[in-house]
């Protein structure tokens, strides 16, 4: 017959569970983020996908470019969505040689533009991503407390348990961020950043300026 905890005596029980929690060896990927690390780790992860979503932006945006000029016409302005990026010159990106751009959208035009529009949305949510993500440090020291945490993921709708690793809350917080790319739900991002201001957070100066070393 299977033991279980409730069948040992209270004096026991006070004896085993501390040897049961030596025992108990967690994962590497729950040892892998400590409190401190998460905030790291969830701007380290939204800042990798800026930086691929800025490269397609501006690949999409020179061929959309370069075929209205084959037209001889002026391509339009972007519409704005959230934040929008406009690649500086300053900008270290691999450039794209505009002679592959018919290769790359054999539709010509419009196939560029569709491709321009989408990169652009999608830069624009990582973007609007990082500010929750800045955001939701309320003091601005570059960690997220049990609270921030608990605020951020309940934003969204996530229950948060804070008996959990903070590793577990890391991935919920990452899962959330790539699910909203994909299904383009700035509107939902945009209400969970609404929670958190009408529970006092705030988008500081220093928050904008880390936000402007990203866009930048």
């Amino acid at each position: 017959m299977p033991l279980s905890l409730s069948s040992f005596p209270a004096p026991t029980l006070f004896r085993i569970v501390p040897l049961l929690a030596c025992c108990w060896i967690p994962s590497p990927n729950l040892i892998a983020a400590q409190p401190d690390d998460v905030f790291r780790s969830f701007t380290s992860h939204i800042q990798q996908q800026i930086r691929s979503d800025k490269q397609g932006f501006v690949e999409a945006q020179t061929c959309t470019a370069w075929f209205y000029k084959q037209l001889h016409q002026k391509p339009p302005r972007p519409q704005a969505e959230g934040i929008v990026f406009h690649a500086p010159r300053r900008i270290r990106l691999q450039t794209l040689d505009t002679s592959d751009c018919q290769t790359r959208y054999p539709h010509g035009l419009e196939a560029a533009r569709e491709d321009f529009s989408r990169t652009q949305s999608s830069l624009s949510l990582s973007l609007t991503f990082y500010e929750f993500a800045l955001v939701g440090d309320r003091n601005d020291d570059e960690r997220y407390s049990v609270s921030e945490l608990k605020d951020m993921l309940e934003s969204f709708g996530v229950s948060f348990n804070a008996v959990l690793a903070p590793a577990v809350h890391l991935a919920a917080l990452n899962a959330k961020f790539d699910a909203l790319r994909k299904s383009g739900g700035l509107d939902v991002l945009m209400a969970s950043m609404g929670t958190l201001y009408d529970k006092g957070y705030r988008f500081t100066n220093q928050d904008r300026a880390a936000l402007n070393r990203v866009a930048g």
